[in-house]
């Protein structure tokens, strides 16, 4: 049996590539969009793809299975458990098993086995792995999905936070509480495969070790520790991370189906000249650092590095607009990649960025200083300082004169901010604030300056912050 690895970390997204090497033949759990690294270690193995799996609909970023399908024509093995809200729409289309608890697929001498684990998500399913080949009558692991992560579990309030279906949070903790008792009777010695590491928003605190067992988790993992259902429901609601807005664009696109990609996906280069003629509507996204990008940049354009544009895009991004890139073109094929990742399929073309820099287009700037140069200022009320932060790391500490609005809903939650007076923008090193000076810019509100090094700067440069103190579930500034 050949057990392989992927990981995407720009979407903390972990998939595996099952083949048994004796027939040839191979399945990949839990694929991503870009289906060609899947393609290629296989090749190498030789080994061919002949179905993919996948745990759950996935609303963090597009599912490779459509591809797969369409393109090499691999079988889908999908989930037939949860309402009819949640059944997949496009799978008719192409040679499919529907599982349900107890469902049994495999290829070659290597099987897999459909526990029902919903709570993440109504349809969720977990899949034990036996190695027949190697004389295994009993599995070997499990690839939970976003059920069971290293340290952490999935979060159930994904489809009221992100989709709107409102009341599902309560009803998937409890799901998820009685899947974790499901859980509780596998053997401790099974390695546990999940389809997400840290920094992944679709759980809290998830571990950056790749695997564990069962057995671990048991013993370690948080979320085991509750032995009541409503203590359980209260600490898995607490404290989520913020759920990206595209969250609700994935789960329908996943559900109806991709478009398929292809191959070789091109980004057409477009000239300088061209950007007169964009439509009123077209989104211009800067991927340069975000030094260049304060030195100069075109007027209205939205700074995403290409380091972020998985993390902010889906937050930023109009999914219904035309997108153009000012990128260096040794990177948009990755960034082309990045942003399919996550659904943005309105990548209409790029232009150069020196291009636009001989061209004397980076007209539009914005200042940084540092927290000893703003401290009077900001302590005085003579600038205005916004926050960008996420809701957690505000109520660790905060500078008091600060108003916050978190980066992700800032273009929607501007009221109060004049455009007249000048803003300072801060987060924790000083990279998301960056591009919330952007979206100001874009706003209207062009007197910015970046606050050097976040609060993180602003501490060491001694200077004060407060917190606040949400025990008994009633936050109080200390």
């Amino acid at each position: 049996m050949l057990l392989k690895y992927f990981y995407d970390q720009a979407l903390a997204h972990a998939s595996y590539l099952v083949g048994c090497q004796r027939t040839g033949e191979a399945i990949v759990v839990d694929p991503g969009r870009h289906i060609e690294p899947y393609i290629e270690a296989a090749r190498k193995e030789g080994l061919t793809i002949v179905g993919a799996a996948e745990t759950h609909i996935h609303a963090d970023y597009v599912s490779g299975m459509r591809e797969l399908a369409a393109r090499i024509g691999a079988k889908l093995y999908v989930s037939d458990s949860g309402p009819a809200d949640w059944k997949y729409e496009y799978v008719h289309e192409y040679s499919h098993q529907l599982l349900k608890d107890g469902s049994k697929f495999g290829v070659g001498n290597i099987e897999f086995e459909v526990l029902e684990t919903p709570g993440h998500t109504p349809e969720s399913i977990s899949f034990l792995l036996t190695d027949r080949g190697g004389g295994a009558n009993e599995p070997m692991g499990i690839f939970t999905g976003d059920f069971v992560f290293v340290g952490s579990i999935g979060r159930p309030d994904l489809l009221e936070e992100a989709a709107g279906v409102i009341g599902s949070a309560d009803v998937g903790a409890r799901q998820l509480y009685r899947s974790i008792k499901r859980f509780m009777d596998l053997p401790d010695y099974l390695q546990l495969w999940p389809a997400h590491g840290a920094g992944s928003a679709c759980g809290k605190g998830l571990g950056a070790i790749p695997s564990s067992t069962v057995g671990y988790e048991k013993r370690f993992n948080p979320a085991f520790r509750y032995q009541d259902e409503e203590s359980f429901v209260r600490y898995i609601l607490s404290e989520q991370p913020e759920a990206p807005k595209y969250f609700a664009v994935m789960k329908r696109v996943n559900k109806v189906g991709p478009q398929i990609v292809g191959a070789d996906p091109q980004v057409s280069k477009h000239s300088v000249e061209a950007l007169e003629n964009f439509p009123t509507q077209t989104q211009l996204v800067d991927t340069r650092s975000a030094d260049r990008f304060a030195a100069g940049h075109v007027p209205n354009s939205l700074l995403l590095p290409t380091s972020s544009v998985v993390a902010w895009g889906g937050w930023l991004i109009d999914y219904d607009q035309p997108v153009y890139l000012i990128a260096n073109p040794q990177q948009v094929a990755e960034i082309g990649i990045r942003m399919r990742s996550i659904g943005i399929d309105t990548v209409a073309g790029y232009i150069d960025a020196e291009d636009v820099a001989r061209a004397g287009l980076n007209t539009e700037r914005f200042s940084t200083a540092t927290p000893s140069e703003l401290a009077d200022k900001i302590t005085s009320g003579e600038l205005k300082l916004l926050d960008v932060r996420g809701e957690g790391e505000w109520q660790e500490g905060h500078i008091e004169q600060a108003d916050h609005r978190f980066l992700g809903k800032l273009p929607q939650n501007l009221d109060g901010v004049d455009a007249g007076r000048p803003v300072v923008v801060q987060c924790r090193s000083g990279a998301r604030s960056a591009i919330a000076a952007s979206v100001l810019q874009r706003a209207g509100i062009k007197q910015v300056i970046n606050l050097t090094g976040g609060i993180m700067a602003w501490r060491n440069a001694g200077l004060p912050t407060i917190g606040q103190d949400c025990s008994g579930g009633v936050c109080q500034t200390v």
